[in-house]
């Protein structure tokens, strides 16, 4: 596919914002994927694309807070696993199930996400006693959302960053850190699927990633040093963006119809 010097500038920059936004409180692909489709890549190899750039920024930001000390790989290594298998088995699953009943129930679990970071108090800073075991949660949620991150997509982020709060007790800085290890990982696996069928376009792609890897790197540092003022807006913000967002996809005649029979 050949793409223009200004469209790869264009794509570029809005992967960069979407790195910054997606290490912080995630849905950058709410920016990068109409950016692709927009710039004529079909939609099969849009979303293989964008699982290649974002795979980038999932790394960068993952590799930030390891080394800074937010995240322990050995602690996490039966999550990361889990949560391989999970997407693995989702991304080929989508090739057989009907994926109608998730675009159903997923704005409502984002609009439930968003208010429970709204309402929730605000001032816990430190993690506690976990409310389940670990191989438990590396089971059911590294598993389960893994699967659905390979499967469907929208709203991983958000996802796991409310199973940290809430199931392991985190504080919602390591909730961001330990999140972004867990997307990266099933990110590799469902970009493993995507590269056997030759569905990415590397151009674009690794340009992308240039641009994501710096923006995740960015918006990794601010969680490092602003902490949950950041992150806090910013998850629900996007949570109710994207709810939105499928909302308007799933129903779009219905709005257009109303919208129309209110202004006859």
């Amino acid at each position: 596919m050949d793409v223009s010097i200004e469209i790869l500038t264009f794509l570029f920059f809005v992967a960069g914002l979407a790195g910054f936004i997606d290490a912080m409180a995630g849905g950058g692909g709410l920016l990068t994927l109409p950016a692709l489709l927009a710039a004529g890549v079909p939609p099969t190899h849009a979303l293989a694309t964008n699982k290649l750039q974002s795979s980038f920024g999932s790394f960068s930001a993952s590799f930030y807070f390891v080394r800074n000390g937010l995240v322990s790989l050995k602690e996490m290594r039966l999550a990361i696993l889990c949560t391989f298998i999970g997407s693995a088995v989702g991304a080929e699953a989508v090739q057989y199930i009907n994926a109608s009943i998730l675009t159903s129930l997923i704005p409502a679990l984002l609009i439930l996400i968003s208010l429970y970071f709204l309402l929730s108090p605000q001032n816990r800073e430190a993690s506690g006693e976990r409310k389940i075991s670990e191989a438990m949660f590396a089971f059911f949620v590294g598993g389960g959302i893994g699967f659905y991150d390979g499967f469907f997509g929208p709203g991983t982020g958000s996802i796991f960053a409310v199973c940290f709060v809430v199931l392991a007790n985190c504080s919602l800085v390591e909730a961001t850190a330990r999140t972004k290890v867990l997307n990266f990982t099933s990110n590799i696996a469902a970009l493993t699927f995507f590269i056997i069928a030759g569905l990415p376009i590397w151009k674009i792609g690794l340009v992308m990633a240039i641009g994501g890897f710096i923006g995740a790197r960015c918006g990794a540092k601010v969680v490092v040093t602003k902490g949950q003022r950041w992150i806090r807006p910013l998850v629900i913000i996007m949570s109710m963006t994207m709810a939105v967002k499928l909302l308007w996809v799933q129903h779009q005649q219905w709005f257009l119809s109303l919208f129309s029979l209110f202004h006859s």
